[in-house]
């Protein structure tokens, strides 16, 4: 009999519901420990208690994953890891393909070599992207509407900040030392995978396995409001890179995008405000 420890974020609304649907896909293979990701207290003595032999489930969406690959970094080389996804985005289920209707599925080669990014200071890894512009503010905007007791509607959002709310910047652009500048740049996400934002496809092309070991950069420019929101819902598709006048996409190992002005960013969906650059790295 095989025996199970699952990862879980009690914090997260979604937690409970994905551990109705996992519990009876494992329980009848074998013995199932859930433990919340919350109140371990560190991965040292996790580690150290953990049964070489058990399976190590993380039970929960993209934030839960990223949060994981950082805070057990040195502990999850040479261990198999499993995953069972829960969460609203689910970006890193969509660019895997991964079928989870068994049960979970490894996971492992996912998780190394993940590229980092540096951010005020602060450097940390990511599973899918890095997003800083329009995407940034619908996460803060998210944060706050959830704070008050309301359900946030993405799309809405995004919509009503291209038309009124949020205001474009000028960009300062690097990548693997040749320099670059756009003005009025409404998003300019790093991407790892292919899809952010909860399925939008803003890097068509990029591979999140790939020899060369690059990211892709994404910039939405435009002066019209109107006429960049004309092409934005063209990304659910990855069909936003045919506009080539107002979409860029590049690639490369290191790359680092300042704004002229201070714009919320995302790390896999969490929200750091007044960020004025960020620099991704991935060799």
């Amino acid at each position: 009999m095989e025996k199970y420890v699952v990862l879980y974020n009690k914090l997260s609304g979604t937690s409970e519901e994905a551990i109705k649907k996992l519990e009876p896909l494992i329980s009848g293979k074998g013995s199932v420990e859930f433990k919340d990701i919350t109140t371990l207290g560190g991965y040292a003595g996790f580690f150290g208690d953990l049964d070489a032999e058990s399976k190590l489930v993380i039970c929960g969406g993209d934030g839960t994953l990223n949060r994981f690959v950082n805070e057990a970094d040195e502990f999850i080389a040479d261990r198999e890891i499993y995953y069972f996804p829960s969460g609203t985005g689910n970006d890193f289920v969509r660019d895997v393909e991964l079928d989870f209707t068994q049960g979970p599925v490894e996971i492992s080669k996912y998780l190394k070599n993940l590229p980092t990014v540096t951010v005020k200071g602060k450097t940390c890894k990511f599973i899918n992207n890095v997003g800083f512009g329009i995407d940034g503010y619908c996460c803060q905007v998210g944060d706050e509407m959830k704070a008050s007791g309301k359900v946030p509607n993405y799309t809405s959002i995004a919509i009503n900040g291209l038309l009124f709310h949020f205001k474009s910047k000028n960009a300062d652009i690097t990548i693997d030392g040749k320099h670059y500048e756009f003005k009025n740049v409404w998003i300019a996400p790093t991407m790892m995978g292919r899809f952010y934002g909860g399925g939008m496809n803003a890097a068509p092309e990029q591979n999140r396995l790939s020899e060369e070991k690059t990211v892709s950069l994404t910039i939405m420019h435009g002066k019209s409001r109107i006429g960049t929101l004309i092409i934005f819902p063209s990304i659910f598709k990855g069909e936003h890179v045919k506009h080539t006048k107002k979409v860029s996409v590049f690639t490369g190992h290191d790359i680092t995008v300042k704004f002229d002005a201070p714009s919320p960013l995302q790390i896999d969906g969490e929200t750091v405000l007044d960020v004025t650059e960020y620099t991704v790295s991935y060799k």
